[in-house]
């Protein structure tokens, strides 16, 4: 399977997560902060069919910086119902265009990531396929936009749910999630690790 038929999964089994959620809470707050679900649902299909001219147009709104960019796409969709979000995210499954980068890993990675951002506050846990997290921890380490290598310079960490494990240094151990979470600067997934390197590897995230 392709990595971007994995992200093309990813996106999928996201929707079916969605559809079972209650209407309150898409208005539970995530690991991102002063986003709620919907926010994050609406981040991740915000790029989706966007024209190359309005594409321009949003990063001149948003200073050419990614916070602000984020978050002015996200503002134009806050009038979207659950319903409308959730069939955007199944409409653009199959990644496309910028999302499509790295040949469907950025996808794979990035909705991945907010999947769980979604999941962790919310309470609710899931086993994601192998294939697809390997695939995501491989890359996260050199994202360009993520770089997760940098934050865990200096420790090699080591997944006990999957075969992986990457860097040098003592080690960091736990699942590979919680091991993505961390090196996606999310602090939630500290508490899922342990090991000699945890407090080197917390003081980057």
């Amino acid at each position: 399977m392709s990595t971007l038929d994995l992200a093309q999964a990813e996106r999928e089994d996201f929707a079916e997560f969605l559809s079972a959620l209650a209407p309150q809470q898409w208005e539970h707050g995530t690991l991102c902060e002063g986003w709620t679900v919907r926010d994050v649902v609406a981040h991740t299909v915000s790029f989706e069919g966007v024209p190359l001219g309005a594409l321009a147009k949003l990063f001149l709104r948003g200073r050419f910086q990614t916070d602000r960019i984020n978050a002015v796409a996200v503002a134009e969709l806050a009038g979207r119902s659950p319903d409308e979000l959730i069939g955007t995210v199944r409409a653009h499954s199959r990644p496309r265009g910028m999302n499509a980068g790295f040949g469907g890993r950025l996808a794979l990675t990035d909705n991945m990531i907010h999947h769980q951002d979604i999941r962790r506050p919310l309470g609710i846990p899931r086993v994601i396929p192998t294939d697809r997290l390997s695939a995501a921890l491989d890359f996260v380490r050199r994202s360009p936009t993520i770089r997760g290598a940098k934050r865990a310079r200096g420790v090699t960490l080591v997944a006990t749910d999957l075969t992986w494990s990457a860097g040098r240094g003592p080690e960091v151990r736990g699942p590979g999630e919680a091991l993505l979470m961390a090196m996606a600067g999310r602090r939630d997934g500290l508490r899922d690790l342990d090991g000699p390197g945890l407090q080197a590897l917390a003081a980057r995230v």
